[in-house]
């Protein structure tokens, strides 16, 4: 039995994707963010976010059709932390995540066994903080995580 992801623009982290991917056509392209935007959610810290973060995590929730209206506190850094995680590694849909993170069989690209293992078995603030640092890494090597 194979696994259906939900792949298509319905879904809130795909079109969340897509906005934060999306380079503006034109200077004033009010259909995607701007520059300054993408650069505030690379540098967001969802503990706390400055104004201009807020901003930019609000347009592009807006941007993507998620409505944010009656949130708790810890759902927006729930979203501020994936947004964050998109600005820092993209997305990549075409494979799995465990196949992203063994490098696709390449051992030079791959993120070690026990780093997995840590943010497998990290919880509350620890999951927090091994998600940028795993992102990073996995830019850092060329690899773009699959968000759905």
């Amino acid at each position: 039995m194979t696994e259906q992801y939900p792949k298509s623009p319905a879904s809130p982290l795909a079109r969340l994707a897509q906005v934060i991917a999306r380079a503006q056509r034109f200077h004033g392209d009010a259909a995607a963010l701007d520059k300054g935007e993408q650069a505030a959610l690379a540098r967001l810290d969802p503990e706390a976010p400055r104004p201009h973060q807020v901003g930019a995590l609000a347009r592009a929730l807006v941007l993507a059709g998620i409505t944010a209206d009656d949130w708790q506190p810890e759902t927006w850094q729930r979203w501020a932390l994936i947004a964050h995680g998109m600005a820092l590694a993209g997305h990549d849909g075409t494979s799995r995540l465990g196949k992203q993170l063994a490098g696709h069989g390449d051992p030079k690209r791959a993120v070690s066994e026990s780093r997995v293992t840590r943010f497998l078995t990290a919880r509350g603030d620890a999951f927090r903080q091994q998600i940028p640092r795993l992102l990073r890494l996995m830019a850092s090597r060329g690899i773009a995580p699959n968000w759905l």
